[in-house]
């Protein structure tokens, strides 16, 4: 079974990343630095798309295209990040340039 990062070292792991990608990363929501849950928020070509960290079935850390499958305009993705802020006010909202709607590290996503 994987430990658990805490979500702000893993926030600061990712913008690093982008950054070393050349890709710009933003902080939008500062969560819960031990235990919040994770938003992330990828700019593209074709539109945005919205990714939502979670556990897969046996535990293992993963990435749940949180939008649907294909790019969603920015007032689609703000909506769903406004409601999942209002049901989890722990959660970190991190933006990232992403042209290709791929996320500058590495997912696993269900």
């Amino acid at each position: 079974m994987d430990a658990k990062i805490k979500a702000g070292i893993w926030v600061s792991m990712a913008i690093r990343l982008s950054d070393i990608a050349g890709r710009a990363a933003a902080v939008l929501r500062k969560g819960d630095p031990d235990s919040g849950g994770i938003l992330c928020v990828l700019h593209g070509r074709a539109g945005v798309q919205v990714l939502s960290q979670i556990r897969d079935a046996e535990g293992r850390p993963a990435w749940l295209r949180a939008t649907g499958p294909g790019a969603v305009d920015q007032e689609t993705a703000d909506g769903y990040v406004e409601r999942q802020v209002q049901r989890d006010p722990d959660l970190w909202v991190v933006e990232f340039d992403a042209p290709d709607l791929q996320p500058p590290f590495e997912a696993r996503i269900v």
